[in-house]
Formats: C-alpha cells, structure tokens, sequence
C-alpha cells in the first residue's frame, strides 16, 4: 500500500523553481536578466552558446516557473525577470536554509 504525501503550496513551489533552476545555462540566462537595469530586448541566442531550438526550450522552463516573463515585439521578444516570482524564490530557499533547519549528523 503506496502512502500518500501531503506536500505544503510552498514545498510544491520551491520544488518547481528548483527544476527550473537545474541546468546551468537557466543560471546563465538568470543572470543575463538580472544584470540589465531594464528588460533585455536583444537576442539572447547571440549571447549564449546554444542553438535556438534549446534556448527557447531553457526559456519555456524558466517562464512556466514563473522566474521570468516575455512580450513578443517583433522581431524580438523583451525577456524580464518575473520580480515577484523571483522575491518569492529568494525568500523560499532562504527559509529552507536557515540555518536552525540544519542538522548535525553526529556519526
């Protein structure tokens, strides 16, 4: 008999943003968006070493976790990062590594 688990709104968040957040060239965007003083307007694929294909792959995660959003102007499309979403995601992994959440494992 398979138990079943309750997990908390914030847990199943966290747990979505992580996933999101699990691949090093989702870092390397992040941290494109979160240098420009206003939204990138410019084509990240230049930017980034990657095919196009994979790169709007990488964005689809980040925009369906909710860490950055997009508006198509064309020919380009204004990528920001979602401040609420990622404020939320500061506080949720702050709050998961507290430091009074850690344990000693005393082997």
């Amino acid at each position: 008999m398979q138990e079943t688990l309750d997990y908390t709104q914030e847990q199943i968040k966290l747990a979505r943003i992580a996933k999101a957040m699990s691949h090093p060239v989702r870092l390397m965007i992040l941290e494109l968006l979160s240098q420009q003083s206003c939204c990138y307007s410019g084509d990240l694929a230049e930017d980034l070493p990657i095919a196009r294909s994979t790169l709007s792959q990488h964005l689809k995660e980040l925009k369906d976790a909710g860490l950055i959003q997009g508006e198509l102007l064309p020919p380009k499309i204004k990528y920001c990062l979602n401040k609420e979403n990622w404020d939320l995601a500061q506080v949720l992994f702050a709050k998961l590594f507290q430091e009074k959440n850690i344990k000693q494992c005393n082997s």
